[in-house]
């Protein structure tokens, strides 16, 4: 990859702090000014942690159950955020007041048709669906399948003769219930497991856990896209295997596993499963403009965009149940309020339009942004350019503090990362670019769906790892909200200098790794 060559320098008058930046490689080799006004530094400087401590307490609180997609928690997320945007001032933009709906249907598993039993002799041993655990839709309808006993770390030496079309019995750990230094091996060894049941072909794996209160049932729900018109089948395809995994929650079953040396077994298994129920859902991204006032370039947007989903409640769990999301992504959606509030004050506007956006469903598989993506509230061609939020949050990272700094994804893929690091310099932030993750990350966020229509899509965040990471202590009372509120802060800055600047954002012409968005940019604009 051919690097880009960036030449910035900084001029201090004594009125305010003015940027030029000169991109080699880009179209355009003018220098890219921007001088704040007092009224927009009045504007940046509304951010407060404060307020930040406020939002993120209700919307990464327990009342909200984790914001899975979809759920109540979700819905009353929703409507928080239409209302901090409608408290703002901001326009609705959306197909419904400040709301895009997409009307979807939700297949979940047939729970009142699963029946499980295990038989051992003559004795019969009937479990319900509160004994075990089982994540997918596909309808099963097993009889008397004969079983065989494996060590999940030794199955090499195992035969297709031996295994195809019976139950597997064997005990995985959980690698979410193992300790942090155990869980890359556990996590290993159990995906090379599965891989060889997939040569292997068993009907069903059956998977021991010792722990009778860990059952989450049935909890398969997979959301089905009407645009798709192989949805039912996508969903069920979901699944990570065709072989449908059950873990057993039952230590009569535990008993019985342990006294069974490994190989052929004499129990036998029948499990019988419908095919999924549907329903319909409504889900919903949400967004709010704030017209720009420029004659011409009020046409022109630029997007502030966060996902406001996270990934729900774990039934299982005796205690702590609720994976509130404070960080990800409760952080980028209070950032995207806050932001919003703060230039909405703003007596004289930008001169380029502001979107302010937050994505449903970024946790199923950035469901809300590739709907966005299909159906865009102002015109792709018109949008200049895309700054995503992701866990911007927190500073205890799994990497060692992150005070003061900030990573974008594909930093060096246009010239949107070199306004980031003009503001982050303005605002006491580092902007940089991470060795390993910035480019790794690109396409693991929002930012990709708007990307994949060429506009200049990046996402920033402060830590890509940390200890509890899609972890039920993702607690709001973690965040270090002085330095988000710097975070938040840069932010605002660096969308007035895209707003402000006449010359839009553009794909690095010098880098392999842009070719597709810049193609797509290309086809775009010439429609």
């Amino acid at each position: 990859m051919v690097d880009k060559v960036f030449r910035i320098e900084y001029f201090i008058t004594s009125v305010a702090l003015t940027f030029a930046i000169w991109v080699h490689g880009a179209e355009d080799k003018a220098p890219v000014a921007f001088e704040p006004t007092a009224d927009q530094t009045a504007a940046i400087d509304q951010i407060s942690a404060d307020s930040l401590q406020g939002h993120l307490s209700f919307l990464a609180s327990d009342l909200l159950e984790g914001r899975d997609t979809p759920s109540r928690g979700l819905d009353l997320a929703a409507e928080y955020i239409a209302a901090q945007f409608r408290r703002a001032g901001l326009e609705p933009v959306g197909d419904d007041g400040y709301f895009q709906t997409a009307n979807w249907q939700l297949a979940e598993p047939n729970a009142p048709s699963f029946a499980f039993e295990l038989r051992s002799g003559e004795d019969r041993i009937p479990l319900g669906k509160d004994q075990v655990s089982l994540s997918g839709l596909k309808a099963m309808d097993l009889t008397s399948k004969p079983s065989f006993k494996v060590d999940f770390r030794n199955t090499e030496a195992l035969t297709t003769d031996q295994i195809e079309g019976k139950v597997v019995m064997t005990e995985c750990p959980d690698p979410e219930r193992v300790g942090t230094d155990r869980r890359p091996t556990t996590l290993f060894a159990f995906n090379q497991f599965l891989t060889r049941m997939r040569d292997l072909k068993p009907a069903l794996v059956v998977n021991i856990s010792r722990d009778s209160k860990d059952a989450s049932g049935l909890d398969g729900q997979r959301l089905i896209d009407p645009e798709n018109a192989n949805g039912l089948r996508a969903a069920l395809a979901a699944n990570r295997l065709d072989i449908p995994i059950i873990k057993v929650h039952d230590s009569k079953f535990a008993e019985i596993f342990d006294s069974l040396p490994i190989g052929a077994s004499p129990l036998d298994f029948s499990v019988h499963l419908d095919e999924p129920t549907l329903r319909p859902v409504k889900i919903r991204n949400v967004a709010g403009l704030l017209r720009g006032s420029d004659p011409t370039l009020k046409n022109t947007y630029v997007l502030l965009t966060a996902h406001y989903d996270h990934i729900g409640i774990r039934p299982s769990a005796a205690e702590d149940r609720i994976y509130n999301g404070a960080n990800d992504d409760g952080s980028g959606t209070v950032t995207v309020i806050e932001v919003a509030s703060a230039l909405a004050k703003l007596k004289q506007r930008p001169s380029r339009s502001l979107v302010f956006l937050t994505f449903f469903g970024e946790e199923k598989g950035l469901l809300g942004s590739r709907y966005y993506a299909r159906h865009p509230l102002v015109p792709i061609a018109k949008t200049v350019a895309d700054v995503n939020l992701e866990q911007v949050g927190r500073t205890d990272s799994s990497e060692g503090p992150q005070v003061a700094a900030a990573s974008m994804t594909g930093i060096d893929f246009s010239t949107v990362g070199n306004v980031f690091q003009a503001a982050g310099k303005a605002e006491g932030i580092r902007v940089y670019k991470h060795p390993r993750n910035s480019d790794a990350y690109f396409a693991r966020s929002d930012n990709q769906a708007l990307a994949d229509l060429g506009v200049p899509a990046h996402t920033l965040t402060v830590s890509f790892d940390y200890a509890d990471y899609h972890g039920l202590s993702d607690h709001w009372d973690k965040i270090d909200y002085a330095n988000m509120a710097k975070v938040n802060r840069m932010t605002a800055r660096a969308l007035l200098m895209i707003a402000e600047d006449p010359a839009e954002p553009k794909w690095d012409e010098t880098n392999p790794k842009t070719a597709t968005y810049r193609n797509a940019r290309r086809k775009g604009e010439s429609q």
